[in-house]
């Protein structure tokens, strides 16, 4: 077999490429799943070629991504390259164009765990890691337990309540822990909330910022950049008030971090903690929230057996993580050339591992496509695998059991209602409308 012919043989279907590369993709539940499974199937590393966008290698199984993940050595995120060629997040190539035409030439537009590779990526997570342990978090178990009962009681009413669960209910209490543990003022949040929603839906058409010329190529890096420089404006602030008037917050912890040589790191390693921490920090778990919520609804003898045994709710929390996957992917780049699941990837590839079809792998989960509780063991990939783990994965399932242990207790029947919308995306986000009439007991 020819270099060709090989070649013709890993690629994938246009309609399934097109499915999952394209953001509107990603609007269609049943269709995207259908093409991830397809590809577990029949091409679990495959090439897609679409136009617009750089060549990528798709990795749909779970032991692939897991390869890809934990050898940093051979699959940058960026960190490794000073010239800032690589862009961790997938953008088509006008974007990254645009993207470059604002930085000098550089991808990185942010200094933030996604964007970095050991060792400095190792530095910085040691910024704020001993933070996000346990052992720490759990001096803010009452606060966040008395934060979702105060949105319990100030969303929803007893009785019958005919409510868009996400956006009536499930954004704010994410949204209002992570904000409190940085030290934010509560007025500040709807701006939080309104930037975070414009960063994830880049290529939303509901989420499109009014200064960015929508339907053009660069569309999405625009809206990207425009929503980065104004949280950046506002945590500019945020980090002058903390080395000024320092206190015992995330904020001050992170604004006052040093380097080996006892300089301030650059302001702008500040900002990426910052951004990463309070938009993956919220949207991803409020997704969760709402995503476990759907499927308790769909499967009434799942949501029977965890409100008769409250003592499943840790095992609710793995599930509705593996089930809902709200990010999809962090895009790598091969430095050498190397075999993947079988397949030859040559140095300078990019490399798209599929973390929401990892999580539906049957080699790993017997029947991935039901929703089950009591799933044991549930080695599902929602935060990630490897150096790159999510620092946040203990608060977030932290903020999940508090929300489940408060709420499953008061919750009568729950019907869901027409409506439901999932969020242009194909990098972090979920449902973005449920419709759902929900009882709340007294």
């Amino acid at each position: 077999m020819t270099v060709t012919e090989q070649t013709q043989t890993q690629l994938v279907p246009d309609e399934i490429a097109r499915q999952i590369v394209l953001p509107e993709g990603h609007s269609d539940h049943e269709k995207l799943f259908a093409a991830y499974k397809w590809l577990r199937e029949n091409l679990p590393v495959g090439k897609a070629v679409v136009e617009g966008f750089d060549d990528i290698w798709l990795v749909t199984k779970h032991s692939d991504i897991m390869e890809v993940e934990r050898n940093f050595d051979v699959f940058t995120a960026g960190g490794h390259d000073d010239k800032g060629s690589h862009n961790p997040i997938l953008s088509n190539q006008a974007g990254d164009a645009f993207t470059k035409s604002l930085t000098g030439g550089s991808l990185r537009i942010m200094d933030a765990l996604p964007y970095l590779d050991p060792p400095e990526h190792s530095a910085v997570k040691d910024i704020a890691g001993g933070w996000f342990r346990p052992a720490n978090l759990k001096q803010w178990e009452d606060q966040i337990r008395t934060l979702a009962k105060e949105s319990i009681d100030q969303y929803l009413k007893p009785g019958i309540n005919e409510i868009d669960f996400i956006e009536d209910f499930a954004l704010y209490f994410p949204l209002r822990v992570i904000m409190s543990l940085f030290g934010v003022p509560e007025e500040d949040e709807p701006r939080m909330m309104k930037l975070t929603q414009e960063f994830f839906g880049v290529a939303d058409p509901d989420l499109q910022r009014e200064d960015v010329q929508a339907q053009t190529p660069e569309a999405m890096a625009q809206q990207f950049a425009a929503s980065f420089q104004d949280f950046c404006g506002y945590f500019e602030g945020l980090v002058q008030d903390r080395r000024a008037n320092p206190r015992e917050d995330l904020s001050s912890l992170i604004a006052n971090a040093k380097t080996e040589d006892g300089e301030f790191y650059p302001n702008s390693f500040a900002y990426g903690w910052f951004m990463a921490i309070s938009t993956a920090g919220h949207d991803t778990t409020s997704a969760t929230i709402t995503g476990a919520i759907e499927a308790l609804a769909q499967n009434p003898e799942e949501y029977a057996k965890v409100k008769a045994d409250l003592s499943l709710i840790p095992d609710l929390v793995n599930e509705s993580l593996r089930w809902a996957s709200p990010v999809k992917h962090f895009m790598r780049r091969a430095l050498v050339d190397t075999t993947l699941g079988g397949v030859e990837i040559k140095a300078g590839d990019r490399v798209m591992p599929l973390y929401q079809s990892g999580n539906r792998d049957t080699d790993i989960f017997e029947a991935p496509d039901t929703f089950r509780v009591e799933r044991k063991p549930n080695k599902h990939m929602a935060f990630g695998y490897g150096p790159h783990m999510c620092i946040g994965q203990h608060l977030a399932k932290q903020e999940l059991r508090i929300m489940f242990e408060e709420l499953l207790p008061r919750l009568g029947t729950i019907e869901l209602k027409e409506g439901r919308k999932v969020t242009q995306t194909n990098f972090v986000g979920g449902i973005k409308h449920l419709p759902v009439k929900i009882e709340l007991l007294k």
